[in-house]
């Protein structure tokens, strides 16, 4: 389901349930990761569990860039929603309620996971298949198991993360 600042829809009840329950970005490990994607105005931004659209948000705020947030729960896609219009970029933000082992994200130059591993490295073949040379794929906290990272970035705060960079 797509939900765009013109629709009444609302999200509809799904059959499938999260792999991972949701927890927010910490607004210094978004900066982290937007800087290490060095992130601009001609990319294409998907995030995979996108939550309440925080990083999609971000990056259209301070880049111009178009961002597209994939999620199962139709809460979250909501509150995505909700969060750019206030945020005043839901024409640049779109948010699908969709498992994204199914979803199409062909179109993404730089693809954003907070996933666990074992999701990760699910979603790994449909990286490869889809993505095209050149596309960047970062991970909050977990890695893609025998897949080396080109770069590894430790953010030290409040909530230390680390942050994982692969080129397609």
């Amino acid at each position: 389901m797509i939900i765009q600042e013109n629709s009444e829809a609302t999200p509809k009840r799904i059959k499938w349930k999260p792999d991972i329950g949701y927890l927010p970005t910490p607004p210094q490990v978004v900066e982290a990761m937007l800087t290490l994607a060095e992130v601009t105005s001609d990319d294409i931004l998907y995030d995979l569990g996108s939550g309440d659209g925080r990083i999609l948000i971000t990056a259209a705020q301070r880049f111009g860039t178009q961002g597209v947030g994939i999620d199962i729960d139709p809460k979250r896609v909501l509150q995505g929603f909700e969060n750019a219009k206030q945020a005043g970029v839901s024409d640049r933000v779109t948010f699908r309620q969709q498992d994204l082992f199914e979803s199409n994200f062909s179109e993404a130059t730089i693809v954003i996971l907070y996933l666990l591993p074992h999701l990760n490295l699910k979603l790994r073949p449909a990286l490869f298949a889809q993505l095209p040379l050149g596309t960047r794929i970062l991970s909050h906290d977990f890695d893609m198991g025998d897949w080396q990272p080109d770069r590894v970035v430790e953010v030290l705060s409040e909530d230390p993360a680390v942050l994982y960079l692969w080129t397609i």
